[in-house]
């Protein structure tokens, strides 16, 4: 059994099939989120980068785009993800990018191999966080950097509390356990990667709309998949109900740009000592 059993199954069962079918919707959603995270990791042309839970490779691919002359490595468990991920690299012919199905808590990475580690939303979901960070600190060299993007509290995403209230679920994720919002507090983030051995960590908060689709119809076909993991048990008439319920709620935040949701990250910096 791997370390993150639970999270293997997942990402190779229904919900890798979501993100997989997707997987260029959700680069739109976070598109004004993931500008500013990679901007904050100041990828050099010659640094050896490590992107931890890279999905579909978007995050990977302008990394190695950045970093023209060093090698990008991206990992994930998911392998219909993955799959992308190396169709997008040959299409796009960025040559310096490999992508490898890899656990990043418990696989060997090389000591000292790597100048920065990077990880957009995919580092949320790791059964023991402080081992994660501590296996991925020994890849980094002394004076290395992790750079993370990860949500704030559900307090300022719209979209979580809007899409949990239609469905009639009361208790957001936890943020103390593997989940979108696991390192949404800062305390929490600071006390893991401080016990992973990581130094300097500061947290810069970024706002920007997550964008869900073109208009209604199109955003709904997204949103009604998201949530279907949430309705197969219901009987007929109460999915039903929660899907009118998505919809109304859909078309009420289509706008001039789309169909819009407030949300708010944190992006995470940190230094090996």
């Amino acid at each position: 059994m791997t370390a993150n059993a639970e999270q293997q199954e997942a990402w190779n069962g229904a919900t890798g099939a979501i993100w997989t079918s997707w997987a260029d919707r959700f680069d739109a959603g976070v598109a004004e989120h993931h500008t500013a995270f990679l901007d904050a990791a100041e990828i050099a042309p010659a640094e050896a980068v490590l992107d931890v839970g890279c999905g579909a490779g978007r995050t990977s691919l302008d990394a190695a785009r950045a970093a023209v002359n060093g090698p990008v490595t991206g990992v994930d468990i998911a392998t219909g993800l993955l799959t992308i991920a190396r169709h997008r690299a040959v299409e796009a012919g960025v040559g310096n990018v490999v992508f490898r199905e890899a656990d990043a808590q418990t696989h060997p990475f090389p000591p000292g191999d790597l100048d920065v580690v990077v990880s957009r939303h995919g580092s949320m979901f790791f059964a023991d966080p402080v081992a994660a960070f501590a296996n991925l600190a020994t890849g980094l060299r002394h004076g290395g950097r992790l750079c993370l993007l990860t949500w704030q509290g559900i307090e300022h995403q719209e979209w979580m509390r809007a899409f949990l209230a239609a469905a009639g679920v009361r208790n957001s994720p936890p943020t103390d356990a593997p989940s979108p919002l696991s390192l949404s507090d800062p305390a929490r983030v600071h006390r893991v990667l401080g016990a992973a051995g990581f130094a300097d960590v500061t947290l810069t908060a970024h706002r920007a709309p997550m964008w869900y689709g073109a208009d209604t119809d199109d955003a709904f076909a997204f949103v009604a998949d998201l949530q279907a993991g949430l309705l197969g048990d219901l009987r007929a008439e109460d999915r039903e109900r929660i899907l009118a319920a998505l919809r109304a709620d859909v078309a009420a935040h289509e706008g001039p740009d789309g169909v819009t949701y407030d949300s708010a990250t944190w992006i995470v910096r940190a230094r090996r000592p």
